[in-house]
């Protein structure tokens, strides 16, 4: 089975991409959707714990968490610390899963895939790529951001130049869904027809 990430910057189209190969009856794996799960169970006491104060309701206030760690470097590598152990037995779960299956490609969306440095045993990576005031424009007309919070998103994740080099696929994004829909079922079907020995190159 092929163990394919998925990454890219924020507002990208890692989402819109997921959903296509969802579609396909691809199984998928969402980090963002899994922290979302464990923030309301699992995480909930050990993050309470290093953030007295973030619980609301039985589960994590996921807007006040952020506004405590965001611009603290040193409170942001604690959260992480507590939480990404428990995302990536998630992760080793579902494509465990999704082997057995017999499934031929499995996919994991990990937004800050490259920046984490950990190995999750994924054979290829793509990246989803869009133009940077494209990204911007996106990120700024979601719920809650501000200038001030997507600059320090940003300055957390690697530059697109560097996620385009170290890809083994590109989706870009910057054309219509329909088009990133296109772009990830010739990805799929190569993938399919020929996983052993599929060159790195575009969609």
């Amino acid at each position: 089975m092929w163990k394919l990430g998925l990454t890219g910057s924020i507002a990208s189209g890692k989402s819109t991409a997921l959903a296509a190969f969802a579609e396909l009856g691809v199984p998928v794996f969402s980090s963002d959707e899994a922290v979302h799960e464990l923030y309301q169970g699992e995480a909930v006491p050990v993050v309470e714990q290093l953030f007295p104060g973030v619980t609301k309701d039985g589960a994590i206030d996921r807007v006040e968490l952020s506004k405590r760690v965001l611009g603290h470097p040193e409170k942001l590598k604690a959260l992480e610390s507590a939480v990404h152990p428990l995302v990536r037995a998630r992760i080793a779960k579902f494509l465990a899963d999704a082997e057995s299956t017999g499934a031929a490609l499995a996919i994991v969306d990990i937004p800050l895939l490259f920046e984490g440095g950990h190995d999750y045993g994924l054979d290829r990576v793509a990246v989803t790529i869009a133009e940077d005031e494209t990204i911007r424009k996106r990120a700024l007309a979601r719920p809650g951001m501000s200038v001030d919070k997507l600059d320090a998103i940003l300055a957390r994740q690697m530059p697109q130049a560097e996620k385009r080099k170290r890809a083994d696929y590109l989706l870009y994004t910057e054309r219509s869904v329909a088009a990133t829909k296109a772009a990830v079922k010739a990805l799929v079907e190569a993938l399919r027809a020929a996983p052993q020995g599929l060159p790195k190159g575009s969609q």
